[in-house]
């Protein structure tokens, strides 16, 4: 066990305002590591770090894999890669996106929380539907300390709303008063303690995040087949219980909280919608271009009946157009 703290961060829709102005507060001589994971999109230009080091007095990289942890520094999840923390270093991973994304919170919370236990202090910031909930939740059952933006002071309250919804949070409080919080929780010292037990689910879902084979690693002891299958591979999910909060991950690795398993669904079916309103459509045009063919070679009774199928072929893709214009996203907007 680490005698250091280390402050893990999690944050999704407007977290990098958030995190700029949470950086600029921290002092110079801030004296334990900080690892942010703000969700990015694979193919992202991976500027945050240069722009977090530009906006307070600690030095802020994007993280490299095995890469020793130091106190004061900022450690970013590079896009599309999984930031985790083992004793005294960092884990860049390709594991399985967790709630559609990589990186994401929940696999940076629950290695701080088996491998820091008490020592892990754990913020969720601003941000949409749920990612680190489940993460927040495991630090406080490892004995860590959990910080959250009170929702009212954040651009989007999802993330804090469901942290608050579902975890015991210890603090609660604006974005403008969590650096001053974090110097008062880190100049104090440590307990010496024992290694606590580490809960089987948090154990073996680091070893998943860690590029594990989630068969090898355990997975199919923590829960039961459910009815769904993951949007990702298609293949079984199954059912897990944290207190009382079910979630999904299915044998490849991909976890959903219901919140990020609904949007998924729900971007599945607009998927699915917009194929039915491309297939149509070229269908009625290879229709109208065939009845064309039809009709200068004199076989008008071939060219009536083609033209009739095609003009059926559009009004069932201006029924599915108007659908997707009007229908409603299905997603929750909390569990």
């Amino acid at each position: 066990m680490p005698n250091t703290q280390v402050v893990v961060i999690g944050t999704s829709a407007g977290g990098l305002e958030a995190l700029r102005t949470l950086v600029h507060q921290l002092p110079a001589e801030f004296p334990v590591p900080i690892c942010i994971v703000l969700h990015a999109a694979p193919d992202a230009p991976g500027l945050v770090a240069d722009i977090l080091d530009r906006s307070g007095p600690l030095t802020a990289v994007h993280a490299r894999d095995r890469e020793r942890l130091i106190p004061g520094r900022v450690y970013v999840a590079p896009p599309d890669y999984h930031l985790l923390v083992e004793p005294g270093r960092v884990r860049v991973t390709k594991g399985p996106r967790e709630h559609r994304f990589r990186p994401a919170v929940d696999p940076l919370f629950r290695s701080a929380a088996q491998v820091y236990g008490p020592a892990a202090i754990g913020v969720v910031l601003t941000g949409s539907l749920d990612d680190g909930t489940a993460g927040l939740w495991a630090i406080k059952q490892l004995g860590g300390i959990s910080i959250v933006q009170d929702p009212s002071d954040a651009l989007f309250p999802g993330m804090p709303e469901n942290a608050l919804r579902h975890v015991n949070v210890d603090y609660v409080l604006p974005l403008a008063d969590i650096a001053s919080l974090l110097v008062s929780l880190t100049s104090r010292t440590i307990p010496a303690h024992s290694p606590a037990h580490v809960p089987r689910q948090v154990a073996v879902e680091v070893k998943i995040a860690m590029e594990h084979n989630p068969i090898d690693a355990g997975l199919e002891q923590l829960g039961d087949p459910s009815a769904f299958a993951c949007p990702e591979c298609h293949g079984v999910l199954l059912q897990l219980k944290e207190g009382n909060r079910a979630r999904f991950r299915c044998h490849t690795g991909h976890a959903y909280s219901i919140a990020s398993l609904l949007a998924a669904i729900g971007e599945g079916i607009e998927d699915s919608l917009w194929i039915a309103i491309r297939s149509l459509e070229e269908g009625q045009l290879l229709m109208t271009r065939m009845a064309d063919h039809m009709q200068a070679a004199h076989q008008s009774e071939e060219a009536v009946r083609l033209l009739e199928r095609a003009d059926e072929a559009k009004r069932q893709s201006d029924v599915i157009r108007k659908l997707m214009v009007s229908r409603e996203p299905i997603a929750v907007e909390d569990e």
